[in-house]
Order: structure tokens, then sequence, then C-alpha cells
């Protein structure tokens, strides 16, 4: 039980950092620190946004518009560590 439990946090975590990759790109593209037309960036983008966009879609259409502040992704990360944290008290609470 524990390993599958390790392997949850372990995608988590790991989506938790795709995540927060696709929030920095996303920004450093919208400043134009790096340009989104060169072929790798493109490549990295479109996998980071098909990994990430399907779970951020439906925050953001329940989230009211904040004026071109998205915190959809604060949203998600908070709420992948709240059912990680329940997951963990579940399993601790079937071991006893």
């Amino acid at each position: 039980m524990y390993s599958v439990l390790w392997l949850i946090d372990w995608v988590v975590q790991a989506y938790t950092y795709l995540l927060f990759a696709y929030i920095v790109i996303d920004l450093l593209v919208k400043f134009g620190v790096i340009n989104a037309y060169n072929r790798v960036v493109y490549v990295v983008m479109d996998f980071l946004s098909r990994i990430t966009e399907p779970l951020l879609r439906p925050i953001r259409n329940v989230m009211p518009n904040l004026g071109g502040i998205d915190i959809s992704p604060v949203v998600l990360v908070l709420g992948l560590q709240f059912g990680l944290r329940l997951l963990h008290e579940l399993v601790r609470g079937m071991m006893q």
C-alpha cells in the first residue's frame, strides 16, 4: 500500500514541477524574453500545455475574472496538495 502511495506522491510532485515550468515559460513568452516562434520553445510549450490545460481549464471556468491575473495554477496546486494530504490521512487510518 505504501508503494502505491509513494507513486501517487511522485506523480503529484512531478505534475507540480511541470505546472511550475509551464507558468515560468508562459510568462517569459508573454514578456518577450524568449521567442515563441522558436521550434524548441514551441514544442516545450505545446507539451506543457497539453499536460496542464486539462486540469486548469475547469478551474478557469469556475473562477471569476480577476482582470488578467490567472490564479488557477495556485488553486490547482493547493487542491492537489490537499488531496494528497487527505489520501495520506486515509491510508494512515486504514493501517491502524
